[in-house]
């Protein structure tokens, strides 16, 4: 096979290639490293990609495995990228920070273990906004990462550099973190599918916490169907993860039929309202066309509270993430001030210039709501709206299967515009972070692009563990999709074959 061929497979097709001797996983790994050598001067979707003898010598050593008939699974010797805050020994994790530069973890996180264990190959570590915090990877230290649809515009954040590289084929698919949206708005820009999983179904030990009620790994990948094989395999009881769940039915391949006849699919009417793109809502509403006609009984319904998601989302997510950042200071690990004069002095100088100004505004934000004489006026009652929002959810649920709305209001903006306006970059979360709020699962599937040819991302929400009815759902209006690589990573893949 050509790289072209190999590069334009899904990850489940292949793993079946490679069982089938078609391909070689030396070969995939190839194909991928010669498009990271064509797209990254232009995307830079990686931080750390891992020495190319190292990931061939692993390609080898798995292909033996796959030979012998130890790896049977459905991701054998299929590469598979990471995002920069989980952590993998002897890598450099660096949560696109300054304040990590050079940390490199003594043990790996759970979720990459289930992926070696499944036989994937490990390329390295993607861009992402600096410690998850914000919607454009472009807060990270280490330059923004490009959108493979057009270099001009932004990829989403914060997994943008797991988006990008799946969407550029510079792997096959990637592990994202979504704390109000990460996986889900970026798979939308980029034109991908992605996943965030139930709260608890994935451990989130080796997870650099931002905030820790609400972070969740998850997959990116090209289609549905490799969402639920990734899925099956990093889903897992973890006791070193006290919020991990003990999950029976992991069997979510199950859930990939073309029918969705008699399902109940609910558009909350407040996702079609103001600050929507026509395009956007253009695109919401062919789908949901497209799965009436394919049987599902598809009306639009109020889910109250919608404008009160932002703003308890932001208090609780800073207030987690001052807790959580409160340990990079300079003493045990990471980036430390050159000249300071005594132990406060080394604190504030190694943390303001460690942490870039998306991050010291919001752990400033998240000290000032959990401080004295605030605490009750914001966080607790960020802390009660959660809970509202949460019997909101539940009481749509006990009406639908599915919920149904846009992943992001507009399609990828320019690089440059949304951090002039810090707090409007925020508003462009409102139609994920409700799902984290509420510890939901969610699925972006691609569903057409814009006049201007950027893709647009279609949201599937369930109901808690119930990962199976937006599977079923994604997976038939997939099939009236399909697929689409950007030219600009088509085009590099097919002129390897004529160098």
């Amino acid at each position: 096979m050509t790289a072209k061929e190999i590069l334009s497979l899904t990850a489940v097709e292949l793993g079946k290639k490679i069982k089938a001797k078609e391909v070689t996983s030396v070969e995939a790994a190839k194909a991928v490293l010669g498009q990271i050598r064509a797209m990254e001067p232009v995307l830079n979707s990686y931080v750390t990609v891992d020495k190319e003898e190292e990931i061939l010598r692993q390609a080898e050593e798995i292909q033996k495995r796959i030979d012998s008939g130890e790896l049977t699974g459905p991701l054998a010797g299929v590469p598979a990228a990471v995002k920069d805050n989980i952590c993998m020994e002897n890598m450099k994790t660096t949560c696109s920070s300054k304040i990590l530069s050079d940390f490199v973890p003594t043990y790996t996180a759970e979720a990459v273990e289930n992926l070696k264990k499944a036989g994937a190959v490990i390329i390295g570590k993607t861009n992402m906004d600096e410690f998850a915090m914000g919607s454009t990877t472009e807060t990270s230290a280490y330059g923004p990462t490009r959108n493979p649809w057009n270099p001009d515009h932004v990829p989403g954040g914060s997994s943008g550099g797991s988006c990008s590289a799946v969407a550029a084929a510079e792997c096959f698919f990637a592990l994202g973190s979504d704390t109000g949206g990460s996986i889900r708005q970026p798979a939308s820009f980029c034109g991908v599918t992605g996943l965030k999983p139930t709260y608890g179904t994935v451990s989130r030990y080796g997870l650099i916490a931002y905030g820790s009620s609400l972070d969740q790994i998850g997959p990116v990948a090209k289609d549905v169907t490799d969402c639920a094989a990734i899925l099956e395999v990093l889903a897992s009881h973890d006791r070193k993860d006290s919020t991990s769940v003990e999950r029976k039915d992991k069997d979510f391949m199950s859930a990939l039929k073309d029918d969705v006849t008699g399902m109940r699919i609910g558009i909350p009417a407040d996702y079609l309202g103001e600050g929507l793109d026509p395009e956007v809502k253009a695109a919401v509403l062919k789908a949901a066309e497209v799965l009436r006609e394919k049987g599902a009984v598809v009306e639009t319904f109020d889910l109250s509270l919608v404008e009160y998601a932002i703003p308890a989302y932001y208090v609780i997510a800073s207030a987690e993430a001052s807790s959580n950042l409160s340990r990079f200071d300079g003493v045990k690990f990471g980036y430390r001030a050159k000249e300071y004069q005594g132990l406060h002095s080394m604190y504030k100088k190694s943390r303001s210039q460690g942490f870039g100004p998306e991050v010291k505004r919001r752990i400033m934000l998240g000290s000032f709501v959990l401080s004295s004489g605030y605490y009750d006026a914001y966080y607790l009652k960020a802390l009660r709206t959660k809970a509202l929002i949460k019997k909101a959810f539940d009481e749509a649920f006990s009406k639908y299967d599915v919920i149904l709305g846009p992943a992001a209001p507009t399609t990828a903006p320019k690089l440059g515009e949304s951090l002039k306006d810090p707090l409007k970059m925020y508003l462009g979360d409102i139609y994920t972070i409700s799902v984290n709020l509420a510890g939901l699962p969610g699925l972006t599937v691609p569903g057409g692009k814009d006049k201007n040819g950027l893709p647009i991302g279609i949201q599937f929400i369930g109901d808690c563990f119930k990962e199976k009815n937006i599977l079923q759902a994604g997976y038939a209006f997939e099939q009236s999709t399909g697929y689409e690589m950007p030219r600009l990573a088509s085009e590099a893949a097919a002129g390897k074959e004529e160098r």
